[in-house]
Parts: structure tokens; sequence; C-alpha cells
């Protein structure tokens, strides 16, 4: 059996309720409701993985608006005791998957302004969201294995709220047509 986890139900929208193979999880926004829905689903459930849907910001101009497959997660909204951002004090800087892929940022705030684009774009991420990062960390204290499909909703500059809002459908039927492909069902 395998776990579907996406943060909104809107991530969700073009997903059946029922999907054989599959139980689903709504976290809910950020890295904490994140770490504990998942710490939550993976205590109670021995799953053989975690398949994880949801959109992203393109912070890589040559990202088209398409599907990526995330390779690893860093935190961009961390700075370690000597103020190195994206450094954590206790936390490993990087998540790694051993796929290949985009690595994205993951931060507690929704990425909507050029500034905050320049900031995160130097750490060697092309996405950002808000939960990637606790997902990958989870399921490895865990010990399942996870895969991670992102779909690009905005391009993280000013107005990507509106963006998201106007194509989370879309997207949702891109991550759809993906698990599809992929898994079969």
């Amino acid at each position: 059996m395998r776990l579907l986890v996406a943060a909104l139900e809107s991530e969700l929208v073009a997903f059946p309720l029922e999907l054989e193979g599959f139980d689903r999880l709504v976290t809910g926004p950020g890295k904490l409701q994140a770490a504990y829905a998942l710490t939550r689903a993976l205590d109670a459930t021995p799953y053989d993985e975690v398949v994880v849907v949801g959109t992203a910001g393109a912070i890589d101009p040559l990202l088209e608006a398409s599907v990526y497959e995330i390779d690893g997660a860093i935190q961009h909204d961390v700075t370690d005791i000597d103020g190195i951002v994206g450094q954590h004090v206790s936390l490993p800087p990087r998540v790694d998957l051993e796929r290949d892929g985009v690595t994205i940022a993951t931060g507690d705030h929704f990425v909507d302004d050029a500034e905050a684009v320049e900031v995160i774009r130097p750490l060697g991420a092309g996405l950002v969201d808000m939960e990637t990062y606790a997902y990958i960390w989870v399921a490895q204290q865990f010990g399942v294995p996870i895969r991670v499909l992102k779909a690009v909703s905005d391009r993280a500059q000013d107005g990507a709220i509106t963006d998201w809002h106007a194509t989370v459908a879309a997207c949702s039927r891109l991550l759809r047509d993906r698990v599809r492909a992929d898994y079969g069902v």
C-alpha cells in the first residue's frame, strides 16, 4: 500500500477519493503541519511508499509549466548560529532522494516576490514550496521510500498567489495524469 500525500485538498481535485493501492493524506500547508500529519500516518500504518503530489513556484526561469520529479530539498527560511541562510542548527542542509530531478527549496511562507526569489535562487533550487523538506525528512526517519512530484503553478513573483489560485486545478490534472502513467491507476 502507498500513501498519496498533498498539502491541500485543492491539489487533489483531479484525483478520485478512492485510488486503488493508495491511502490519501491531506496535511495542511507548511512544514510543521506536514511533519505532524505524515508522522502520525507513518506511525499508524506501514506503507511501501509515500507519493507526494502538489504545486510549486518555479524560481528557475528555464523550468516550464510541467510536472517535475524532485531530487532533494533544502530549507530557504532557516539560518544557523552563524547566520548562514539555508543551514539549520540541527537538521541536514539538504535531504536527498537519489533520483534525477529538480531541487526544491521549502519554507513556511508562500513565495510571491522577486526579492525573495533572488535570495532563494543562489541556494541551488529550481522550485519553491512549503512542505517538501518536511515530508522527505519524516519519511526518511521512518525508512519509508518517498517520491515527490510537483507541478509548476506560478513563477513565485509578484502576484503569484493569484496565479496559484487560477492554476491549481490544472496542476492537479497534470499530477493525476502523471500518477496514472507511472502507477497505472
